[in-house]
């Protein structure tokens, strides 16, 4: 395969790394990363990430900034295994958070602040969450006004919600891309805080508002299909312009893609 020059070699990690597009995914299962997540910010990534990911500067530089990267999508799976660069699983969003929960259900020492959803949700997907994990996992809920990512007031209150809270673990809700963009700009000012999480509608799933689509469509990669049938005017803008995301993997399985990032990655040269 030709060297792709426009894509950055892979930031230096303890474990294989594969590059879709201009991002690079771990390569790491649900129970690999549940084991080495004791810190760090995980992203999960799907064809409308990608989209973003080739027009948002913002968006490109959170993601360069992440500590994990997982597959939110069968489509992502099955394109990397497509253009030889096969990852071990599928780990969306909404299957780590119930995992992570679970996974540290005896472990005092882990205490996760929900932000994001609608005005009551998070507080609904913390009771729900604890209720399931025997304990006060979730020691806090917030959701945040629509105008939330723009307002340095709401912004400073919110922090100081989540340093008050004693979390050390922050998952976010607000969608891609302003969830990411959101957490890497603010991190520093929440020093407590040692893992957050980029999760999309993920609260809302946790609060059982939202349903997901059934196991069989989700393994069969059919679940888009379900969210398209259930909230068309959330989801059709969305999923039409992620036919982007196939022609771009085209091009990259034939080496003829390049980053439009190039102001950011430099030249760099990688051939994976």
């Amino acid at each position: 395969m030709r060297a792709n020059n426009a894509v950055p070699d892979p930031p230096t990690r303890p474990w294989a790394r594969s590059r879709m597009l201009n991002v690079w995914v771990d390569n790491l299962s649900m129970q690999e990363i549940l084991s080495k997540l004791d810190e760090g910010i995980v992203f999960t990534l799907n064809p409308d990430h990608l989209y973003h990911l080739q027009r948002n500067k913002a968006f490109y530089e959170a993601y360069r900034k992440a500590d994990f990267i997982t597959s939110d999508s069968k489509y992502v799976y099955w394109a990397l295994g497509w253009i030889g660069r096969r990852i071990k699983e599928k780990v969306s969003g909404s299957d780590i958070v119930p995992s992570f929960c679970w996974h540290h259900r005896d472990n005092p020492d882990v205490k996760v602040y929900l932000l994001g959803a609608a005005p009551g949700i998070a507080q609904k997907a913390l009771e729900r969450i604890n209720e399931r994990c025997g304990r006060e996992i979730v020691v806090g809920a917030h959701s945040p006004s629509m105008k939330f990512v723009g307002d340095p007031e709401e912004i400073a209150r919110v922090i100081d919600i989540v340093n008050a809270s004693g979390a050390n673990v922050l998952i976010v809700g607000l969608g891609a891309p302003k969830q990411e963009i959101w957490i890497t700009e603010h991190r520093a000012r929440m020093p407590h805080v040692k893992v957050f999480m980029g999760v999309g509608a993920t609260i809302d799933y946790e609060a059982g508002v939202v349903k997901r689509a059934p196991r069989w469509m989700t393994r069969r990669g059919l679940e888009w299909v379900y969210r398209l049938t259930t909230e068309p005017r959330r989801y059709w803008r969305r999923y039409l312009r992620d036919m982007e995301f196939f022609v771009l993997v085209s091009m990259d399985g034939l080496g003829l893609y390049k980053s439009p990032m190039r102001g950011v990655d430099g030249e760099q040269r990688t051939t994976r």
